[in-house]
């Protein structure tokens, strides 16, 4: 099948997960992705180490499929090998603030008098035109402004979600954004700066609460994995194990009064729509944790998908890797990486195409790993890329 991107060159100086991911997903579509990165590493690279060089394992995950260089665009040298890096690529990918990327040559007005038709793909934790979009941020900030962190955990105790998920949010829409600049530029020849940041994505995945909040002024406060729209909607522990069971809209309220036996509960005003129920979600709540507590894991569930109620086990991360269901779709691909024994467990593309591929090309790139060879390319010879290393410069 062929590659989207075929033909596409991405210089990736992305950092931790929004840039490299949304990266990672244009090689995932057939780019030529190199990754650039400090002559010693960046921090990105040593987050959550799993190897004997030290790479993490988010490195692990949004570096795959990538070639990976060295290169310090500061020295004068690396700014000349950064300039010939550009002029041969398509799609620039940074999430750095504008003045950073100023200080770098990595800024849109530098990148265009090199290439005047490239795409820069930019991400920053607050976006552009506000008094923090100078800040520096992470995914946690980002759900700690939006509101979200807020209305979780229980009240008085803000909770972080424990995976990045703004990241890999931002990540997604950093991409999207990229594959339509590209459209553009098939069709209009023109270039341009494709802009996505931490806090946008956040407001969007918060939009409903707000949208709520400004319109009817509920002052939510937490409750911990209980929703309070509809219910039963709620992690229940069972004899064995937790549950985590999801009922919206009244036909699935009406098949889990009829499991848990109590039909009268149709006709109680309090439990009239979701939102009602919601508001009552505490009394439902109680009573599908006495019919849980009564079960197994297996037992709750079996009873559960034969009512056809949503509902799925919490698992631990050793659960997620031995479930049946997991392992059966083939979704995390086994990649051997530099330094260890153990191959990693790299997630593909989170998406499929059926007539064109989509697909996770190879492991991350150890430190340095195409260097040389990708100054061959650009027409360096042995001795000028024997220098460049002595004097830091890649």
């Amino acid at each position: 099948m062929p590659d989207p991107l075929q033909g596409i060159r991405v210089l990736d100086f992305g950092r931790f997960i929004a840039g490299p991911f949304c990266a990672a997903l244009l090689a995932d579509l057939g780019a030529d992705v190199i990754r650039v990165e400090k002559v010693r590493g960046g921090e990105d690279r040593f987050l959550m180490p799993v190897t004997e060089a030290g790479d993490g394992a988010y490195y692990l995950q949004v570096n795959r499929g990538k070639r990976g260089m060295t290169l310090n665009p500061r020295a004068p040298e690396g700014r000349h090998v950064l300039q010939r890096l550009v002029a041969t690529a398509d799609v620039v990918v940074a999430n750095l603030p504008d003045a950073a990327l100023k200080a770098l040559g990595l800024d849109y007005d530098a990148l265009t008098a090199v290439k005047p038709d490239v795409i820069l793909t930019s991400v920053s934790a607050f976006g552009t035109g506000g008094p923090s979009s100078h800040r520096l941020g992470f995914d946690g900030i980002g759900q700690a402004m939006s509101g979200i962190m807020y209305l979780s955990g229980r009240p008085g105790e803000p909770t972080k979600a424990y995976c990045p998920y703004v990241d890999f949010t931002t990540a997604l829409v950093a991409t999207v954004g990229t594959l339509a600049a590209l459209l553009v530029r098939r069709d209009t020849g023109q270039g341009q700066q494709v802009r996505a940041s931490l806090l946008a994505s956040a407001l969007t995945i918060a939009n409903g609460m707000l949208m709520e909040q400004a319109m009817i002024r509920p002052d939510r406060v937490a409750t911990g994995n209980r929703s309070q729209t509809q219910g039963p909607s709620d992690a229940f522990r069972t004899r064995d194990g937790w549950v985590l069971v999801q009922c919206i809209g009244q036909p699935l309220f009406r098949r889990w009064t009829e499991l848990i036996g109590e039909p009268h509960w149709l006709d109680d005003p309090r439990f009239g729509d979701d939102r009602s129920r919601g508001d009552h979600g505490g009394v439902i709540s109680e009573r599908m944790a006495a019919w849980c507590g009564q079960r197994t894991t297996e037992e709750a569930l079996a009873a559960l998908d034969a009512a056809r109620i949503p509902a799925g086990p919490v698992l631990s991360p050793q659960q997620v890797l031995d479930d049946a269901h997991v392992q059966a779709i083939g979704f995390l691909r086994s990649l051997a990486s530099p330094g260890s024994d153990v191959d990693a467990p790299v997630a593909d593309t989170p998406f499929t195409l059926s007539a064109a591929s989509a697909a996770t090309r190879g492991r991350a790139p150890a430190l340095g790993e195409h260097t040389d060879a990708i100054l061959t390319d650009l027409g360096y010879s042995a001795p000028a890329i024997a220098a460049l290393h002595d004097r830091g410069a890649a």
